[in-house]
């Protein structure tokens, strides 16, 4: 292996466009490998809590994200009907005193575009689909289905939840339906009729919700996300064409404000919710996964991107000293350092509870990647 070590990329999404944005400002040789043709600005809401914040911070991105983003004074919780107040997540100026960075709503697609920028475009090569990965010596050679290859001292899998390098790594997986299907869209908060929405809110059903927030801080484009008992459909794909019509019968009896919102929507997108457990382990030797590829978690606490964030922030830390260590051992410290935290944020999200009685936040968002103490590796059994 050479001093700096070469890293493989799978995926530009938001854990590899960080990984890589970090990597390259320690002078690694790193390239991402995305199988798209080009980055498309896909319709969706996002939420970057202060954990998440520590780590955009890092990469230079603060003052993009306050130039492109809405900054809450809460997230509130109310009932479904009657809009009755249940509690409040409080953000604004308390949080960034509290955790020591704010809490953002944002679109999607301009965090990634910001992520973006972090990278050098020569780093990155489009219309690459991983085929395979083969061992030598103590790198490794991945196969794309274009019939080129490459070689590298390490691969890192950040390439979401139907991740190849996890197949590979881990085998097929076979993640459970929740029987659950979540709508979701951002349009032109002109569209609505009376006043803009300027608060996040999720509205709680007696079995299924919807969460409405806006993603530009002068509140002109408008998100909102459902939950509903849907057991007949388990497409599990972001870009599945949904109806509006389903969506406002699925929620008849919400709460005025919620009707105003579905009633001004032109469209949205429809994927089936699944549920997977926790891996016992994200790497072996130089091949290891990050975010979505290792630890998918239900959109219930807004955590997967911010997670996915903190990883790439840990990994990188490890990997600086590769050189001396070696690589393998890097990413075992990547994984200790990181398990433990990530299965509990993914069981939690899970029971769809997180802000309904308020409760303790500061295990979430007082997480700070940049300074968090990087662990030993740690003794597994073999699987």
């Amino acid at each position: 292996m050479s001093a700096q070590p070469k890293i493989a990329v799978i995926g530009a999404g938001i854990g590899g466009l960080a990984l890589a944005g970090f990597l390259e400002r320690q002078g690694a040789d790193v390239t991402i490998y995305e199988q798209a043709r080009a980055f498309l600005r896909v319709g969706a809401g996002i939420q970057m809590g202060p954990n998440a914040v520590h780590v955009l911070r890092a990469l230079g991105l603060e003052s993009m994200l306050r130039r492109r983003a809405f900054y809450p004074q809460a997230w509130t919780h109310r009932t479904w009907d009657t809009g009755g107040h249940l509690a409040d997540l409080v953000f604004g100026e308390t949080a960034e005193k509290q955790w020591g960075a704010p809490y953002f709503l944002m679109h999607r697609g301009d965090l990634h575009a910001g992520l973006f920028e972090t990278v050098s475009p020569s780093r990155i090569a489009y219309e690459k689909k991983l085929d395979g990965l083969d061992r030598i010596g103590d790198g490794v050679r991945l196969r794309f289905a274009d019939g080129t290859s490459a070689e590298a001292d390490a691969v890192i899998g950040a390439d979401g939840v139907h991740s190849r390098v996890r197949e590979i790594l881990l085998g097929a997986e076979k993640p459970k339906f929740t029987g659950r299907v979540a709508h979701r869209t951002v349009y032109p908060a002109r569209l609505l009729q009376g006043e803009p929405i300027l608060t996040c809110t999720k509205w709680w059903g007696p079995d299924r919700h919807i969460v409405i927030y806006p993603v530009t801080p002068k509140a002109d484009e408008l998100y909102f996300v459902t939950s509903v008992p849907d057991p007949s459909w388990n497409v599990e794909s972001w870009s599945a064409e949904g109806d509006m019509a389903e969506v406002r019968t699925a929620m008849t009896g919400f709460h005025d404000e919620v009707q105003r919102v579905l009633a001004a929507s032109p469209s949205c997108h429809k994927w089936a919710l699944f549920e997977r457990d926790p891996l016992p382990r994200w790497t072996d030797g130089p091949i290891a996964l990050l975010g979505d590829a290792c630890h998918p978690m239900t959109p219930y606490m807004a955590q997967g991107a911010a997670n996915a964030l903190e990883d790439a922030a840990v990994l990188a830390r490890c990997l600086a000293n590769s050189s001396q260590e070696g690589v393998a051992s890097a990413l075992q410290r990547y994984e200790a350092t990181r398990l433990d935290r990530t299965a509990r944020v993914q069981l939690t999200s899970r029971q769809n509870t997180w802000g309904k009685a308020g409760g303790d936040t500061s295990w979430v968002y007082g997480y700070n990647a940049i300074t968090t103490p990087l662990l030993a590796e740690r003794v597994r059994a073999a699987i």
